[in-house]
């Protein structure tokens, strides 16, 4: 028996990159960080070692690290590949928080996604109402196939907010992970083009959406 080249029964569309576009929901603004942001971001997260025990960056020792990582993001605006949104509730006009891609491949049309957020602000379902906006906007404008993230098993809170956001849950990987709290295991989720129209076409994705988008348990990862 000859074994040839086996095509791929999946054609997968490369996204169509829009960069870090402004994205609202009903209590928050998901836009491009500027450089006036750094007071923000260094006290409302960035400074906290509590938000960074499962982050594999350190908390900022002061305000010119926000500064000087600000000035990177804002240069990487003009890449239209470039995703880092701050996550901003309109009540407050100031940001709490981020979300963006951490990792991508655009051969099988998938982006990796990380956030971050304020310890006043946890258990307030923000982080999942910006993860829900954010799920939509790349699969419905962007068109990737594949949405993933992981957390530290440690931070379990995190993954809830994944799979109040159609995330499943795939597995996990040992001693895969180097945060500040030491060598941990990853949990991976993510969530499918596929899956994502399949709740649209059971009318439950306006269910999870409003999940997403209420109180509940969530990290600081």
């Amino acid at each position: 028996m000859t074994l040839g080249h086996t095509p791929n029964r999946l054609a997968l569309m490369k996204p169509s990159h829009l960069g870090t576009l402004r994205l609202e929901t009903s209590r928050l603004t998901l836009r491009q960080f500027a450089l006036t942001d750094a007071e923000a971001m260094f006290h409302n997260w960035a400074s906290d070692p509590e938000v960074t025990t499962f982050l594999r960056w350190p908390a900022h020792p002061d305000l010119d690290v926000s500064r000087s990582l600000l000035s990177q993001w804002c240069q990487s605006y003009a890449d239209v590949d470039y995703y880092q949104w701050a996550i901003e509730p309109k009540e407050s006009g100031q940001p709490i928080g981020a979300i963006g891609v951490v990792g991508a491949d655009d051969n099988i049309s998938m982006v990796d996604i990380g956030y971050c957020i304020g310890q006043p602000w946890w258990h307030q379902g923000y982080t999942s109402e910006a993860l829900a906006e954010v799920i939509r906007f790349f699969f419905e404008e962007v068109g990737v196939n594949r949405i993933e993230a992981e957390h530290d098993t440690r931070n379990p809170n995190s993954g809830k907010v994944m799979a109040a956001c159609g995330m499943r849950h795939e597995g996990t990987l040992r001693q895969r992970m180097t945060p500040n709290a030491g060598i941990g295991d990853a949990a991976i989720y993510s969530i499918l083009a596929d899956d994502y129209r399949a709740l649209a076409r059971d009318g439950t994705a306006s269910e999870v959406l409003t999940i997403s988008a209420s109180p509940g348990p969530e990290g600081g990862l």
